[in-house]
């Protein structure tokens, strides 16, 4: 299974070496919510993933661990070339990413996955509130780059993790609740900027998440 999923990233990394980068040239335009927003969700890309490979071991799946991570880091940079073009900075951190990589940290890896889900299903509305809420070329171009990886990074970690335990899912829950909550109130300004109230991105957070407890291997994000 991890074989196969060592050549997805393997040819997702070729495809991405011979599209290129997005023209950085042309500038950006992001509103001052939309700037912060991003900057936040920068620092959550940019971690170096040793926790997760020194648990993933060294056969297929750890090569694919280490791809995925590689990705996540292209995210960052990414997210980082798309201040710089819009003429803003990235930031040194932030204590939402601080309390997240402390709690991944702390747990071994299927509880970590767990935890790396949610981050992963948060992703993937928030990507998608970015890549249609605005009307900015070069923010909408990488919004969707790292959407259509977080769209396959999702199955990805469902495959590894596999069923979860019914009491193990209503911990799930509870924390896929303060993440959800926490995140909708944190970037609530850029949310409305891009046209998705706290509300609508906490519930179709949730419908997604919910796919994943129920282990779709494909959760909507599109």
């Amino acid at each position: 299974m991890f074989t196969t999923w060592v050549e997805d990233f393997e040819a997702e990394a070729a495809r991405r070496a011979e599209l290129g980068d997005p023209e950085w040239t042309v500038g950006a335009r992001m509103h001052p919510a939309v700037v912060s927003s991003v900057q936040r969700f920068q620092v959550g890309e940019a971690g170096d993933g040793a926790n997760l490979i020194a648990k993933s071991g060294t056969g297929a799946y750890g090569g694919a661990v280490r791809l995925f991570v590689a990705e996540e880091q292209n995210h960052a940079r990414l997210l980082e070339n798309l201040l710089r073009a819009a003429g803003r900075p990235t930031i040194g951190g932030h204590w939402t990413d601080a309390v997240f990589v402390r709690l991944r940290r702390a747990l071994g890896l299927r509880l970590e996955l767990m935890v790396l889900l949610i981050a992963e299903v948060v992703a993937l509305r928030y990507y998608r509130a970015l890549r249609d809420g605005t009307d900015d070329p070069l923010t909408t171009e990488v919004a969707g780059r790292i959407l259509a990886d977080e769209q396959r990074h999702v199955p990805f970690h469902c495959d590894r993790l596999g069923a979860v335990p019914w009491l193990a899912r209503v911990v799930w829950w509870v924390l896929f609740a303060g993440a959800v909550v926490t995140v909708a109130y944190d970037h609530g300004p850029a949310l409305k900027v891009l046209d998705v109230t706290r509300r609508e991105f906490v519930l179709q957070t949730a419908a997604l998440f919910q796919d994943v407890v129920r282990a779709d291997p494909a959760p909507r994000g599109s």
